[in-house]
């Protein structure tokens, strides 16, 4: 190869890795912040980063330079010694300072992060596979937040979106400049709330009660993930957080519980089968298809199919009382569902999915098991 040649193949790899586009691809650094305790985690990423190139530089630039300048070549012999008390001193404390320099900052924010004292508000988490639960506590709010991603972009019949996994039915809408604290569990597993622009990653435990807090500077919309390996499901777990105005807070409350109030008063009507199995479809779809399939095929043994079932073409008191207690890795849908829901629901698996019973269920009869 000539110089004519490698002087091409360099000039084209700059201008490739100079391109915009390329540098927007390559991006490596942490997402930007828009709370204080992301900021003071991008900042100490930051000072850590830039401690250790300067010690990279200083250690590596005096080894280089003694290889070079007492190298054999150039007439140098090797001097033999054992030991150097003023280095060993000098080797011992510098370091310790710049472990106690670093250590400092690194403790503060620790501190900031575990400080939940004097929020504004508080919400409660609670992991499920595969979704999250919602509780605006003293707000009377109380929701699902599952995968919005079309099930035809996940089998890959589709074009992919722009926020392909990352989008829900239900965000957490909260209010800009206002401390949340968020209180953390799980119905199953272990999952972690995790939003990096927050710089917040709080494990969900079963049968404990963690807690962390961010307050938002910025209105926009903030996208997360589950961040712990929680089942087969794990990477269709994301969260999505609105950071509004309080006045669209408000308003976006006086909905939920508006929405809440009618969905508990069409609980009491009578509803018609076919519209009852409508709904019952778009339930099981947003909530029982990720373990007995969208087909109703199942993953056994661990996800029973429900196609030709004991349970689905059983009684239906047997069905219900499945459905509004669970069963091993089956949550309590009860606490996640409401009475017309539920009963959508259960009507739908008796009536679709290759099974063909004709009963239906009411949502009064829900209301009645519980």
């Amino acid at each position: 190869m000539n110089k004519r040649t490698i002087l091409s193949f360099c000039t084209v790899f700059l201008s490739f890795l100079a391109s915009s586009s390329v540098q927007a691809e390559y991006a490596l650094n942490l997402r930007a912040p828009v709370t204080e305790i992301a900021t003071q985690i991008y900042d100490l990423h930051m000072l850590i980063m830039y401690v250790c190139i300067a010690i990279f530089i200083v250690v590596f630039s005096i080894m280089f330079y003694s290889l070079y300048k007492h190298r054999k070549s150039a007439g140098h012999k090797a001097v033999q010694f054992h030991e150097h008390h003023m280095l060993e001193v000098v080797w011992t404390i510098i370091p310790a300072l710049i472990l106690i320099g670093m250590a400092v900052p690194a403790t503060k924010t620790i501190l900031a992060m575990k400080d939940t004292r004097e929020a504004d508000m508080t919400i409660k988490a609670t992991g499920h596979q595969w979704k999250w639960e919602y509780e605006y506590l003293g707000k009377d709010v109380r929701f699902i937040s599952t995968l919005a991603t079309p099930q035809e972009q996940i089998h890959n019949t589709a074009p992919k979106g722009e926020h392909y996994l990352l989008e829900v039915d239900n965000p957490v809408v909260v209010p800009v400049g206002k401390k949340v604290r968020v209180l953390l569990t799980a119905q199953d597993v272990i999952h972690a709330w995790w939003v990096p622009s927050f710089g917040v990653k709080q494990d969900a435990i079963p049968g404990f009660i963690k807690e962390t807090w961010f307050r938002v500077e910025k209105e926009g919309t903030y996208r997360g993930q589950c961040a712990e390996l929680c089942g087969k499901d794990h990477g269709f777990m994301p969260i999505v957080v609105e950071a509004v105005s309080e006045e669209k807070y408000n308003e976006w409350i006086a909905s939920k519980k508006a929405a809440a109030a009618e969905a508990a008063a069409s609980g009491d009507k009578e509803w018609s089968k076919d519209d009852l199995i409508a709904n019952g479809k778009t339930v099981y779809e947003k909530n029982c298809a990720a373990c007995h399939q969208a087909n109703g095929a199942g993953l056994p043994p661990a996800f029973p199919a429900l196609t030709g079932s004991k349970i689905a073409n059983g009684p239906i008191a047997d069905h219900l009382h499945i459905v509004l207690n669970g069963k091993n890795v089956m949550p309590h849908w009860k606490e996640l569902l409401n009475d017309v829901e539920i009963a959508s629901v259960v009507t739908y698996e008796r009536n679709g999915l290759g099974n063909s019973v004709g009963d239906v269920l009411q949502p009064a009869q829900v209301k009645a098991a519980r």
